[in-house]
């Protein structure tokens, strides 16, 4: 398949080029130029406080300049971990103007999780919210004293923005929306937000060189281990653009900021697209779908890009009809295909059409994306703005036919750089064609008659839960630090729900008989984050394996 036939789709959004040419400046320059552009303007909404472009732009360039004085240097790695909130956005914008680079971290992951991520992106300094600090804390003191953090910077949520309005704070949320940082002992250095941003210090001065890393998000494979995925500034800046232009987006646009932050399509069609464009990101820390409906409301929303178990449990809230939702123009996203009779209800109620497409941590979000005016249901849609896609045949990446199934490989300027540290890992996924460098997605589809793309399959033996993706070796290598566990085999079971759900088949060590599905439920939520805690717990004797002593996890789904 030539470039032209990928870009031949006879759907693709009125008035949108098929490529585009983003600003070749850093991430940066986007909050630098709309704080110029609409200093007074409210930038993000959080419960019922506004920060403006303009306040964004100074408390980033006073804690850019906080990283400087603690020792944050040109490409250094600095984690960041916290739910969705207005600090959120200023950590990921002050990091790169220190010139680093941003290691987004999934909130819900334990510490015998986040130890990997310190320890293989050599982190001294991390960022993160209270009631995590803990976690962050424990991972750090459970390396070795040269791997470990430095200095950990602390922030309550309401720190730097006001405290918000208690009356639209679910109850539920309470405790750990209003925790106080930990006061250790021993372990990291432990600073306040506030005293960072009233430091005084000086931020360096700018490299807005694009072609710099700015971001390492990590992904799990099929070895367990999680993986960096090195990007610059000008993949991030490439899909934050065109995913911004394809959602017909515009300053006056009020974006849901529920997608969680951490996430590459949360992070960058979400908060870099709308920041690059001047609208008003309207935060939720977690979803709750009362809470929500209030704010489509009361804020006035406009777009909401989100996982259909969202649009599910919106739907059946009894009190849907006492909201007025009207603003709402576009509604899309993925992670999980849509439900037809869910999508039909979302027209008939609201006029709305769902728009699903498809990415990955590696591609920047978005390879794939439907015609906002034509969208398929339960389908990746057309490739996306300046996106070469082709079908392999996964062994001998002959290009497949029209309507035959193949692995789906993607060329384009949102593609990552490759994975941190990890050269093997980056050969095994590319294969050069025609002289142009292809991501191998591991995800088999095809492309029907009309251009669309359909996903069928995997090759990489992966998990999707209600769109988080889960790699059962990772949880293994969890799992066998129980002292009751044996061996373990992780796989997906169906669930009406979330899609999928995780599964995992033991086997008991002998001086553990009664070890039980439900000690080793407990056992998880405290050693892993809560998407990847089995749901099913099955015991038998003996793995299945094969003559190579393999475990054969097909045989057991």
């Amino acid at each position: 398949m030539n470039q032209a036939c990928v870009f031949s789709a006879p759907h693709w959004p009125p008035r949108l080029s098929r490529t585009i040419h983003p600003p070749r400046t850093s991430l940066w320059d986007n909050v630098a130029v709309s704080a110029r552009r609409y200093p007074d303007k409210v930038a993000i909404r959080f419960f019922d406080r506004g920060l403006t472009y303009q306040d964004l732009y100074t408390q980033c360039e006073a804690l850019a300049g906080w990283l400087h004085r603690a020792g944050v240097r040109a490409g250094d790695r600095v984690p960041v971990m916290m739910q969705n909130c207005p600090q959120l956005v200023i950590a990921h914008y002050a990091v790169m103007r220190a010139n680093a680079v941003v290691v987004p971290v999934n909130p819900m992951n334990r510490a015998a999780e986040l130890e990997h991520c310190i320890r293989d992106a050599g982190a001294r300094l991390a960022i993160c919210s209270a009631e995590l600090a803990d976690e962050m804390v424990r991972a750090s003191e459970a390396l070795p004293e040269s791997r470990r953090l430095d200095e950990i910077l602390v922030t309550r949520y309401g720190d730097g923005f006001g405290e918000v309005n208690g009356a639209a704070i679910p109850e539920d949320w309470r405790a750990w929306l209003f925790a106080e940082p930990p006061t250790p002992m021993s372990g990291p250095r432990l600073s306040q937000w506030d005293d960072a941003l009233h430091s005084g210090a000086c931020p360096p001065v700018l490299d807005d060189n694009p072609a710099t890393p700015c971001l390492l998000p990590y992904t799990s494979g099929t070895t367990g281990a999680p993986k960096g995925c090195v990007h610059h500034h000008t993949s991030i800046m490439h899909n934050a653009v065109a995913c911004w232009h394809w959602i017909n987006g515009d300053p006056d646009t009020v974006m849901l900021a529920v997608l969680p932050l951490f996430h590459i399509t949360g992070l960058v069609c979400v908060m870099h697209g709308t920041l690059y464009g001047g609208g008003t990101l309207v935060m939720m820390p977690r979803w709750h779908r009362d809470l929500a409906c209030r704010l489509i409301e009361d804020a006035g929303i406009t777009h909401w890009l989100c996982i259909p178990t969202m649009v599910v449990d919106l739907l059946g809230s009894p009190d849907l009809e006492r909201y007025d939702l009207s603003r709402l123009a576009f509604i899309g996203g993925g992670g999980a295909a849509m439900p037809e009779a869910v999508a039909e209800r979302l027209r008939e109620i609201y006029g709305l059409a769902f728009v699903e497409g498809y990415g990955l941590t590696e591609t920047s979000g978005p390879t794939h994306m439907n015609p906002p005016q034509r969208p398929k249901l339960q389908c990746l849609g057309i490739p996306f703005v300046s996106t070469e896609v082709r079908v392999l045949e996964p062994d001998s990446h002959v290009e497949c036919a029209e309507g035959e199934n193949g692995e789906i490989a993607i060329h384009g300027p949102q593609v990552f750089q490759g994975y941190w540290n990890n050269e093997d890992a980056t050969r095994a996924s590319f294969v050069v064609l025609d002289g142009k460098r292809f991501f191998l997605t591991g995800d088999l589809g095809h492309r029907d008659a009309d251009g669309y793309f359909h996903i069928t399959d995997r090759i990489k033996r992966m998990i999707n839960a209600a769109g988080y993706k889960v790699w059962p070796a990772e949880v293994e290598n969890i799992l066998f630090r129980h002292p009751g566990i044996q061996e373990a085999c992780v796989v997906a079971a169906r669930d009406p729900y979330r899609g999928e759900t995780v599964k995992a088949v033991v086997v008991r060590r002998h001086d553990h008989p009664a070890l039980g599905a439900e000690d080793i439920i407990d056992w998880s939520r405290a050693h892993m984050s809560a998407y990847k805690v089995p749901r099913i717990v099955d015991f038998v004797d003996e793995l299945p394996k094969n003559g190579s002593g393999k475990v054969m996890w097909r045989a057991l789904l």
